[in-house]
């Protein structure tokens, strides 16, 4: 058996989410635990609530009500001061309370150095580049610059001088790792992704300060990725969102790269640097073709370079990830759905995911994003209103949903909530 597909049948996201079990007939429906309810801010740091626990919470906030101190006061004031300093999305909408929830949580997972925690069960209290560039931008998106700009500061302090990174990071800003999984080269094109996206996000008259505070990412970056692609347009394989190990290069690993690529530039020109700029131009149409020519054609943008299976990469190819969609990505990214759909409605990484009913949404909320800014508002608003409809009992929203329709995993998942407050900005737009 090709070892893609031995990957595509094993493939575990994070440690600790549910095996499929096999019987005489095939796969059966997985079952997963909820692990938490959602996360509350305490004067002593985020806590996660017990699942079937529902604390009572100062209004507008994830403060729990304590009578015995002052401090928890004090820090619902913060919070609520916080919200209050940016904009909810569709504060006016359906999604006020989604969108609402979901910041408080993202602002709750940022700890004080802007180490972005995937989520606050064990395993999960960690800092992914990718999961933390999406929280960067949905925080510049919702008027809170310097929050975005701590969150990229410690990716920062944590990228290697060659500009890459590990899969992930412990959150105390050491640079250290939690284990020996192989450097993830994706990471290095979402955080110059992100970092095109806050200096964009920022007044004009601040733009060039805030890509001076980015400069050491965006350089660094910016040269690993044109090393990366350098000949023919493509990298080398990588592990990418599916957190498994490669033999081939997945569009999950290349997507993001061009994306970083072509983000670059413009940063690049506000630091003055325009021999810089044109350099990270001219990789990027490189690296646009290759991808067109490799992963496009009839099976257009499957995991692998031949096709494959559809993937849920398919949405990086399209704006907000790319500036114009790659030719052929949206029919694509189109008909991939159908293939990753789930019997509780939401979507699996790609369609040679394990068949366990499982939903991730991680992904629903990607093709959400993706459905929002590229026109198909009714599907956004579907997906949303799916996502929201499957929140646990505090609100939260988990990383996975089981056959049923039962919150599962962690919760909530910042690579979700930002992705939802992200989605709900593009349809304010």
């Amino acid at each position: 058996m090709p070892s893609r597909t031995v990957a595509a049948v094993i493939a575990l996201a994070v440690v600790g989410c549910g095996l499929v079990a096999f019987g005489a007939t095939g796969p059966r429906e997985a079952h997963v635990d909820l692990y938490t309810e959602g996360v509350v801010a305490t004067p002593d740091g985020p806590q996660g609530v017990p699942v079937g626990e529902v604390p009572e919470l100062h209004p507008g906030t994830r403060v729990p009500v304590d009578d015995t101190t002052t401090a928890d006061d004090a820090l619902a004031d913060e919070q609520r001061a916080w919200l209050a300093s940016g904009e909810v999305p569709g504060a006016d909408g359906p999604y006020a309370d989604l969108a609402a929830d979901a910041l408080l949580d993202l602002r709750t997972l940022v700890l004080d150095d802007g180490a972005s925690v995937a989520a606050w069960s064990p395993y999960w209290r960690y800092v992914w580049p990718r999961d933390a560039s999406f929280v960067a931008v949905a925080l510049a998106r919702t008027g809170h610059p310097q929050d975005a700009l701590d969150v990229l500061g410690f990716l920062t302090r944590v990228q290697a001088a060659d500009g890459s990174f590990q899969a992930r990071y412990l959150p105390d800003g050491s640079g250290a790792v939690p284990d020996d999984r192989t450097p993830q080269t994706d990471g290095t094109g979402w955080a110059l992704w992100a970092a095109g996206e806050v200096v964009a996000a920022a007044d004009p008259a601040d733009r060039p300060a805030t890509a001076a505070r980015l400069e050491q990412l965006v350089r660094r970056g910016t040269a690993q990725a044109t090393a990366l692609v350098a000949g023919d347009g493509l990298p080398a394989a990588s592990p990418d969102y599916w957190e498994v190990e490669e033999d081939e290069l997945t569009l999950g690993t290349v997507a993001p790269l061009l994306a970083g690529l072509e983000a670059a530039d413009d940063v690049l020109d506000l630091l003055g640097d325009p021999v810089a700029a044109d350099e990270a131009r001219d990789a990027a149409t490189r690296t646009r073709a290759a991808v067109e020519r490799a992963f496009g054609g009839d099976d257009a943008y499957g995991r692998y370079a031949d096709g494959g299976p559809a993937d849920a990469a398919s949405a990086f190819v399209l704006p907000p990830f790319q500036p114009v969609a790659l030719t052929g990505g949206v029919e694509a990214w189109q008909a991939s759905a159908a293939a990753m759909a789930r019997p509780a409605g939401g979507l699996a990484p790609g369609a040679a995911w394990k068949r366990d009913g499982i939903s991730w949404t991680p992904q629903t909320s990607l093709y959400a994003l993706t459905a929002a800014s590229n026109g198909f508002d009714d599907e956004a608003r579907a997906r949303l209103d799916w996502l929201d409809a499957h929140r646990t009992a505090m609100g939260a929203l988990p990383e996975k949903v089981l056959a049923d329709g039962s919150p599962a995993a962690v919760a909530p998942l910042a690579w979700t909530a930002a992705s939802v407050v992200l989605t709900v900005d593009a349809l304010d737009g």
